[in-house]
């Protein structure tokens, strides 16, 4: 059984909580159930690593130790591949992007960008009632980082506070979530067991216990919060840590919309439709689960998005052929399939899908036509394989549609004018968007959004100043 990381040591709980295959159903295995005294103990180590060491002003011992992480990361990868795939339902060519691959690379980026980012800015001179004065910023960590996940994509939702975070000095508690605990675990035991990163500096936790999250957001010894999940948890996590002022990051939900403007090729912009919402059954904040098209061209863009559905294969995720596996849990399954049946009552038209797969948490891909734009399926999160087809007269009805949301995440536009579709595009207030199936995702890319989909930015240069806190300083210069 895997362990919790706390001061440096890797721990057993007396109790603990079981984690199942999803596309099985089945028990996988046991993982750590910690307690409020774990992670009491926890944040305490984390308070002690960095008051009383050198790690947030140790610039080359952080490098070192970001580039044995990458290493273990390296070695290890194929391991870990096979538990994402287990624990996780991911279908194995989807780890061999954003699942696995891409965010090991987040490591690697946060180790070249720490060798090179000035922790030190020059102001420059002014003169003030007749004195000269020097002014200068430098840089450092904000401190005690209380990083807590989602289940959808788990290791890169870890590597992306983890690396940054570390790279700025920080110390980290990082809480995984309870539908994927052994992938976050995994990454303590690299950890403890391969780099050199100083007892304290990262502990792991894993919980059923929502007193567990509850203590980490509001507890006085955390400086900042950094959180990864549903926009209603990110809510109470802003009311817990507005107790203690604290530091927050949150990337929350989404309900992104792809527009299809009148010029583009229909065919491909429905491929790219269809596949899209099927990309880990739906279960991603930033998919397009919304798609907007001219109503004249409904019916029939319709007609090719289900013929694409069509062509997803859905199933066992081992196999490097599945393009679609289940659904993370039957919870998460029967709140799709309610909203599903809640939207036809609703006067959706149901085009193909709307069925769960057994065994284990499978959910066909589920094709909605004819959507009204404030309906539940038009404007709550799903997360699962459903797309909701929305018709609009001409390019300002399509921005108003895109634009009533809470949700500010993502978004697309398919168009035969590339210009014409970067100038909708940038009516959209969304933090990230894709121009005729363009690709932003990368270790490079600031990711986060605007509105309720959350505050601050992952990834990227960003990324890694979210966790810094900005020191002004002055001297006077001697005449």
């Amino acid at each position: 059984m895997k362990r919790l990381l706390i001061d440096g040591q890797l721990v057993a709980t007396e109790q603990t909580f079981s984690s199942l295959n999803p596309a099985t159903g089945e028990v996988l295995d046991q993982a750590p159930d910690a307690t409020a005294a774990d992670a009491e103990a926890a944040v305490a180590a984390a308070r002690r690593a960095f008051d009383t060491t050198g790690w947030a002003t140790d610039v080359q011992t952080r490098i070192r130790c970001l580039d044995q992480l990458h290493q273990a990361l390296t070695d290890h990868l194929e391991e870990l591949r096979e538990l994402t795939i287990a624990e996780v339902g991911a279908p194995r060519m989807l780890t061999h992007g954003p699942q696995l691959d891409d965010p090991v690379k987040l490591v690697r980026f946060y180790a070249d960008l720490l060798r090179k980012y000035p922790m030190n800015e020059e102001l420059g001179e002014v003169e003030i009632r007749g004195q000269r004065h020097r002014r200068w910023v430098e840089k450092e960590a904000v401190g005690v980082v209380a990083g807590i996940t989602a289940y959808n994509y788990p290791n890169q939702l870890a590597l992306a506070k983890l690396a940054p975070s570390l790279a700025a000095g920080c110390t980290v508690v990082l809480k995984g979530a309870p539908d994927t605990p052994l992938t976050t675990l995994f990454l303590g035991e690299l950890i403890a067991e391969h780099t050199d990163i100083p007892p304290g500096v990262v502990n792991v936790l894993t919980s059923s216990r929502v007193e567990v999250g509850e203590m980490l957001t509001t507890h006085p010894d955390v400086d900042m919060v950094s959180f990864t999940g549903s926009t209603a948890t990110g809510r109470r996590i802003m009311e817990a840590a507005s107790r203690t002022i604290k530091k927050l990051f949150l990337e929350l939900g989404g309900k992104s919309a792809m527009i299809i403007l009148d010029d583009a090729d229909f065919a491909t912009a429905a491929m790219f439709a269809a596949f899209t919402i099927c990309s880990h059954s739906g279960q991603g904040c930033a998919l397009t689960s919304r798609l907007l098209v001219p109503r004249e061209h409904h019916d029939e863009i319709v007609g090719m998005v289900a013929a694409g559905l069509g062509r997803v294969t859905l199933g066992d995720p081992t196999d490097p052929k599945t393009y679609a596996g289940p659904l993370i849990s039957e919870r998460q399954r029967d709140k799709v399939d309610g909203m599903v049946q809640r939207a036809v009552a609703a006067g959706a038209t149901l085009v193909t899908g709307g069925k769960k797969v057994d065994p284990g948490f499978f959910y066909t891909p589920t094709l909605l036509g004819n959507v009204a734009p404030d309906s539940e399926i038009a404007q709550d999160e799903v997360f699962g394989p459903v797309l909701a087809v929305i018709p609009y007269d001409g390019d300002d009805d399509a921005v108003r549609i895109a634009n009533n949301s809470i949700f500010g995440l993502s978004g697309g536009v398919q168009s035969g004018d590339e210009e014409r579709a970067i100038a909708l595009a940038r009516r959209i207030r969304t933090g990230t968007f894709s121009i005729n199936g363009g690709n932003y995702f990368a270790a490079d890319v600031p990711f986060g959004g605007y509105k309720q989909s959350g505050i601050g930015r992952e990834s990227g240069v960003p990324g890694l100043e979210e966790f810094l806190e900005y020191k002004s300083f002055a001297t006077v210069i001697p005449s």
